[in-house]
């Protein structure tokens, strides 16, 4: 039978094993009612956060796609007919992303994170 905790990461062992886990555990019950009140447990504020990180990524996407299909039109690689679709795709797309950020009353601007160094996500 082998050790369970021979199957845990070189990291967490060494934490484990130094007792980080308990002074970890120990600054927690130190920490009282100020790590309770730091946690926002509003459901309807989680579902608004999910709905921001789902369509802040639906929206860098599109933008990368769109990005292509222009280098792409440029590049003389579509057919018309190609380029009325997509045009048609991405315009459908645009208007159900308005429709979701209505539904979860979000502002274009709130789907750009900040990267902190690096800047605005878009």
């Amino acid at each position: 039978m082998s050790d369970p905790i021979s199957n845990i990461p070189m990291i967490e062992r060494m934490i484990f094993e130094s007792g980080g886990v308990q002074a970890f555990a120990t600054e927690l019950e130190h920490s009282g009612s100020n790590f309770v009140n730091h946690i926002n447990a509003d459901p309807e504020g989680v579902e608004q956060g999910l709905a921001k990180l789902v369509l802040t990524l639906i929206e860098l996407i599109r933008r990368m796609l769109e990005h292509q299909a222009l280098r792409r039109m440029e590049g003389g690689s579509l057919t018309d007919e190609e380029i009325e679709r997509l045009g048609d795709t991405f315009m459908r797309l645009e208007k159900r992303m308005e429709e979701l950020k209505v539904a979860f009353k979000l502002e274009g601007e709130e789907l750009n994170l900040n990267l902190g160094p690096l800047g605005d996500l878009m």
